[in-house]
């Protein structure tokens, strides 16, 4: 039984055949793409349920494949690339790629990301009112954390920052869309004030903020809540 189908937009063969290769071995239905144009036309018409795309394409940048992508479809999108500057991840996540790797990656990170993007993309339709990891509880419905069953008070912004993280676990989620989400507007003055925010939260929630098992920053694009 097949674990999904992906498709690869990917202009360099040597790291096709690699791609091929993985998914074929890990029970993935796979077909690819060099160049963009050729990529949304098979998006279109073949329904894959999930895009590992390339930025430096051939014909058109791979952030207008994600524009295209995204009039029609929410389904996930990895982005795999060699470009490495800050702007242009947090470019492709705004844009709304659900994650970004950069090469050389490991195999083995990727298909746990791609893992994580297909389950967020097919949620349980009852929404979890509870959430339990590691000795973290959130009561949604009532709105209460506790660490190792000990309540902690979190401020309504704390809390709201934390849900959004919960809520879209193993996605980036890059701090323009999250000033946005919690405050309606973004502006790059306003990063500060987001870190401090997420200092505080994990200061009541994480056992070693110096390495934290909850909330992982990823440094200059935003914050990832990790499960696994």
């Amino acid at each position: 039984m097949s674990k999904g189908h992906v498709l690869i937009i990917e202009d360099d063969k040597s790291i096709l055949n690699f791609l091929a290769i993985s998914m074929k071995t890990n029970g993935y239905e796979y077909e690819i793409a060099e160049d963009g144009l050729t990529g949304i036309s098979k998006f279109l018409n073949n329904k894959p349920e999930i895009i590992l795309l390339d930025l430096g394409l051939p014909d058109i940048d791979g952030l207008e494949v994600i524009k295209q992508v995204r009039l029609t479809s929410k389904l996930p999108i990895i982005v795999i690339s060699s470009r490495g500057q800050d702007m242009e991840k947090v470019e492709a996540l705004d844009l709304g790629a659900d994650d970004y790797l950069t090469k050389p990656f490991s195999i083995n990170e990727l298909f746990a990301r791609i893992r994580v993007a297909m389950r967020n993309a097919h949620p349980n339709e009852k929404v979890e009112q509870v959430f339990e990891l590691d000795g973290l509880k959130i009561d949604f419905e009532r709105r209460l954390v506790s660490v190792d069953n000990e309540q902690i008070h979190l401020t309504p912004i704390e809390y709201k920052i934390l849900e959004l993280l919960v809520r879209n676990s193993g996605k980036v989620l890059t701090h323009t869309f999250i000033q946005n989400e919690i405050w309606g507007y973004s502006e790059y003055g306003e990063h500060q004030s987001l870190r401090v925010f997420m200092a505080n939260i994990r200061r009541k929630i994480e056992h070693d903020t110096t390495k934290p098992r909850f909330i992982i920053t990823e440094v200059g694009v935003g914050y990832r809540f990790v499960e696994n």
